[in-house]
């Protein structure tokens, strides 16, 4: 009953808009309150904070996203569409799938889904409304090439996902590159499908020359090399996830002195930026702590196990309707709070029916890709609509094929775990 209680005002709390964090640490409070008194909630209160925030782990998050924000004063996403689009601009579609592949490239120094989003509204979608392109068909590949960057490493996803279930990040974060390739190639495929059915979507672009494509491509490479050595230095264990996202950051404060967009304003606006986001992330994990521990003493998540384990139905059957039910919670909320309200309760089950927690958070994630655009609350589908000045429910509907396709990859990866368990089985 208290449990109940406690979850209903949680979710009203919610309901009215209070941050994730703050509703969680409230509503864990109150429910600590109630089962052990004060002197309980004190002692919470007094040692799980520190304990949460203390990690030397969690400093990964605010170097990675600090690597994004200084990525971003340094305007290489932009050369990263242009280079692509040269690339694949003569194929049918092509400015499409190479709104998929800067998602992907962008997403790999990135690590959140809205920024990416936001960037790709900014410049792929102008261009490939210029080009004649359908503006459904351009706002859907753009809305789900955003969520790449939830897969792709760095992704701070994956990171929350690796600090509340406890796994080794460095794998985790190995463990998206293939699926993260995948899923890029799914969005184009989907792309090259919708326009084989009609051409007239996407409109053949210019040719662009040999000496221009190289040009774009010497541009985009020190891009491309900071990346690679984030992700060598990791696979190598030549370093830690966390000073792999120390180097990373470094290297993108480089490439912004190099291309000349570091003056005091703009790195003041970066280093801010970047503080706001860990703060509110590490508020949420806090949140998180102490409606766990509340969580814990309610002994809930056992419950939860010992039900399922008597029930005669295959642990596949379970899996399913985790998934479908993370598709459905992703509809409505944020992809972070679904993490750290889901993975306390849903792990153990994972665990007791065999799984590997590494496999399923990597699985968990294409999912939460597919919640991004799924209505009513699809957030990349708004954010492309604001961006784009266009009908949300236009980039609904131009998101829906690429809804299908992830469905598709989600059943490849649960058929085939060596797609994300081989490489970093290989570390």
């Amino acid at each position: 009953m208290i449990a109940a209680f406690v979850l209903i005002v949680l979710f009203a709390l919610l309901a009215i808009g209070a941050p994730v964090g703050f509703a969680m640490a409230l509503a864990g409070s109150l429910g600590l309150y109630l089962i052990g008194g004060m002197d309980m909630m004190l002692g919470v209160l007094q040692t799980t904070p520190l304990t949460a925030v203390s990690s030397y782990e969690l400093i990964t998050i605010p170097m990675f996203l600090l690597m994004a924000e200084l990525v971003l004063i340094s305007g290489v996403a932009d050369d990263l569409f242009r280079a692509a689009a040269a690339w694949l601009g003569r194929i049918p579609g092509g400015l499409g799938m190479a709104t998929a592949m800067a998602g992907a490239g962008f997403g790999a120094i990135c690590g959140t889904s809205t920024a990416s989003a936001a960037t790709l509204s900014s410049t792929s979608l102008p261009a490939m409304i210029k080009q004649g392109y359908e503006p459904r068909m351009a706002a859907g590949v753009v809305a789900i090439s955003g969520t790449l960057a939830m897969l792709i490493p760095p992704s701070v996803a994956l990171v929350i996902y690796g600090l509340l279930a406890e796994v080794n990040i460095g794998k985790l974060l190995i463990g998206g590159i293939i699926p993260g390739l995948i899923v890029m190639m799914a969005i184009m495929l989907t792309v090259l499908f919708l326009v084989w059915r009609d051409p007239s979507r996407a409109p053949a672009t210019r040719a662009v020359p040999l000496v221009e494509k190289v040009r774009l491509l010497r541009l985009v490479g020190p891009m491309l090399v900071l990346f690679g050595i984030v992700t060598t230095v990791i696979y190598t264990g030549i370093a830690t996830p966390t000073e792999a996202s120390a180097i990373g950051a470094l290297g993108a404060l480089v490439m912004a002195v190099v291309r000349g967009h570091a003056g005091p304003a703009q790195l003041a606006h970066a280093f801010q930026r970047a503080a706001y986001s860990s703060c509110m992330i590490a508020m949420i994990l806090l949140g998180a702590s102490i409606f766990g521990y509340f969580f814990t003493l309610t002994q809930l998540t056992q419950g939860l196990v010992a039900w399922v384990g008597s029930l005669n139905v295959s642990p596949w059957i379970v899996m399913g309707l985790i998934l479908i039910g993370y598709i459905i919670l992703g509809s409505f909320m944020d992809q972070i709070a679904i993490l750290v309200l889901t993975v306390p309760i849903v792990l153990p089950l994972i665990k007791s029916l065999g799984f590997d927690p590494l496999w399923f958070g990597v699985i968990k994630i294409v999912t939460a890709e597919v919640g991004m655009i799924t209505p009513p609350i699809g957030l990349n589908c708004f954010i492309v609509a604001r961006y784009a000045q266009r009908p949300v429910m236009e980039v609904f509907h131009g998101a829906f094929p690429h809804f299908i396709a992830h469905l598709i990859v989600i059943a490849l990866f649960l058929a085939f775990p060596s797609l994300i368990l081989w490489l970093p089985n290989r570390m």
